[in-house]
């Protein structure tokens, strides 16, 4: 996964990962100052199968995380599916009752 370009675009709510000058993979959120709801992850089609989206996640809970003071909330299935896959990161997620 070299030559890609990972980009927080806080206008627009959403993580953008960038291959070369083509945007292969979009991740958007809502960020309510608490919790970070991941709603939508997104690869364009010509770009799909090569684990664009899951690098896109990836790194946007790594940024998250890093912030140090949010929680996330998986309500994209492919989030959802994917904190599944990486039990390790479950500490970030937000507690279904509070959020």
């Amino acid at each position: 996964m070299t030559d890609l370009r990972f980009s927080h675009e806080t206008d627009a709510s959403r993580y953008t990962l960038h291959r070369g000058g083509d945007l292969v993979s979009v991740l958007d959120y809502r960020d309510d100052g608490r919790t970070v709801a991941l709603t939508r992850a997104y690869t364009v089609p010509t770009f799909r199968g090569h684990g664009y989206a899951a690098e896109v996640v990836e790194r946007a809970v790594a940024d998250i995380e890093a912030l140090g003071d949010r929680r996330v909330s998986p309500v994209c299935w492919y989030v959802a599916d994917w904190f599944a896959d990486h039990p390790e990161r479950a500490a970030i997620l937000a507690d279904r009752r509070s959020a």
